[in-house]
């Protein structure tokens, strides 16, 4: 281990069900290794603001099972410009913070990564309920959002089945559809609309009208927010219009952020912060931790954004600079292996929804 005395952590971004167990499981494990842990409150706005007190190992009991996150969060448009970012160093020199670990997503990694570079290092940890971090098969915060989701539309359909009407439904996910076409499956709905795949509302809509035909009552219609936020109330008018079946929009929004973290969530998340911790008291810096496989690896931040901005088809001129062929080429791999993934839930979800 190198000579770390003191480490912070923070949670920066949108709050997700599992970053109280992460922030746990960095606490007690640099604790445990006799490094002492600042905790940074609202994020990068906290560690600007010197928002900071010490955590000792009673300090972070009983938040394994409490959704949201403790340290509290935030997005802070000054810790982007050279001026927050010195004073965010200022305040690690302070305080006599060696390193950071910092849970959240893909803008709370750029900090990370920036925070590195002026001397900083830190480790990052994914928790997003999106589950839109390319470089991990789950981000903490994802299962148990999806399971709410689940919780949700079941009550919706028991009215739908009531009155034989549909519910066009949205949830979260940004650009990803990751949630939508596992709650599509998992609480057999009708149809999933998500941005990585084409859709036909005329098809649907004949679809609908189909079942209704052989005695459907009920119907219910996932839509991924990445689609469009005027997309799915648009929707929802179309098939009352053209099935003539009752039609109704609900957006699930925030509530999916909410409640108690799920067994999966805890334990993905007190995983990944023993190994950021360790990985940050080892010396190394300037990564992020990933599920890969259902194993912890570790990737550069740099590596983990890029992948990401290729994912998502918002690469820049230069942005692969410095990477390798083989770089590169895993990237490309990567992300093959992730629309594959997607294609064949969205494939199940077709073939065994009506």
């Amino acid at each position: 281990m190198k000579n770390f005395k003191r480490i912070g952590v923070l949670s920066s971004g949108g709050d997700a069900p599992g970053m109280n167990a992460a922030i746990r499981a960095v606490a007690r494990t640099a604790l445990s290794h006799g490094v002492e842990v600042m905790a940074i409150y609202r994020g990068y706005s906290g560690l600007i603001d010197g928002d900071i007190k010490p955590l000792e190992v009673r300090d972070v009991s009983n938040i394994i099972n409490k959704g949201g996150t403790f340290l509290y969060s935030d997005r802070c448009p000054e810790f982007k410009t050279p001026e927050g970012m010195q004073k965010a160093v200022d305040t690690c020199h302070r305080f006599g913070i060696d390193g950071i670990v910092a849970i959240g997503g893909d803008g709370t990694f750029r900090g990370a990564t920036d925070l590195t570079a002026h001397g900083i290092p830190c480790v990052g940890i994914p928790a997003t309920i999106d589950n839109d971090i390319t470089s991990t098969d789950a981000t903490i915060g994802f299962d148990t959002a999806m399971n709410t989701v689940i919780e949700l539309v079941d009550k919706l359909r028991d009215t739908c089945e009531s009155h034989a009407r549909c519910n066009v439904v949205e949830v979260m996910g940004r650009g990803a559809g990751d949630i939508a076409l596992n709650t599509a499956i998992a609480s057999g709905a009708t149809a999933v609309i998500v941005p990585e795949f084409p859709h036909d509302d005329d098809s649907l809509c004949r679809k609908i009208k189909r079942a209704r035909e052989l005695g459907k009552r009920n119907f219910i219609v996932i839509v991924s927010e990445g689609v469009g936020s005027d997309y799915a109330p648009a929707l929802a008018k179309k098939i009352q219009e053209e099935t003539g079946v009752e039609t109704k929009f609900a957006r699930l929004a925030h509530i999916v952020r909410g409640g108690n973290p799920n067994l999966r969530d805890r334990v993905l998340a007190s995983k990944m912060g023993v190994y950021a911790a360790e990985e940050l008291l080892r010396g190394n810096s300037n990564l992020v931790v990933c599920e890969r496989k259902g194993k912890l690896v570790s990737n550069e931040i740099r590596y983990a954004l890029m992948l990401d901005k290729m994912y998502k088809k918002t690469l820049k001129d230069g942005d692969l600079d410095g990477f390798s062929e083989e770089d590169i080429a895993k990237m490309k791999a990567e992300i093959a292996e992730k629309k594959a993934e997607l294609l064949d839930l969205f494939t199940v979800e077709n073939k065994i929804n009506l």
